[in-house]
């Protein structure tokens, strides 16, 4: 695996949603999460305890970080080899990825590829 840079979606309107979902983290979820995202960006390879592709998903790709009891999650996928583009962010309670969340992920997706950035 190649390093890869990462950018989060933006809407049509300009929002990001993954920046919104770090916002509402505590000082210590935030700094434990971006901690992860600046190892997917700096090492060649990342364990899969941090950084998989969820199967049966259309590529959808799935960072983890865990801080204590809470894991949380950021959706997306990978751009053109070099990129990846973060769709969505939740706090995770089961051990199931939620639906919504893979449909919203593979639907900004989509939006992200339609407008071709």
């Amino acid at each position: 695996m190649i390093m890869k840079e990462i950018k989060f979606y933006k809407t049509s309107s300009g929002k990001s949603p993954v920046e919104d979902f770090l916002d509402s983290l505590s000082s210590k979820e935030a700094q434990k999460v971006t901690w992860v995202l600046s190892l997917i960006e700096d090492m060649e390879s990342v364990s899969t305890k941090f950084y998989k592709k969820l199967s049966n998903c259309d590529d959808i790709i799935e960072i983890r970080a865990q801080i204590g009891k809470n894991n949380f999650r950021l959706l997306g996928f990978e751009y053109q080899g070099t990129f990846v583009i973060l769709t969505n962010g939740f706090k995770k309670k089961d051990q199931k990825v939620p639906k919504s969340e893979i449909s919203l992920a593979q639907k900004r997706k989509d939006e992200y590829l339609t407008r071709g950035e």
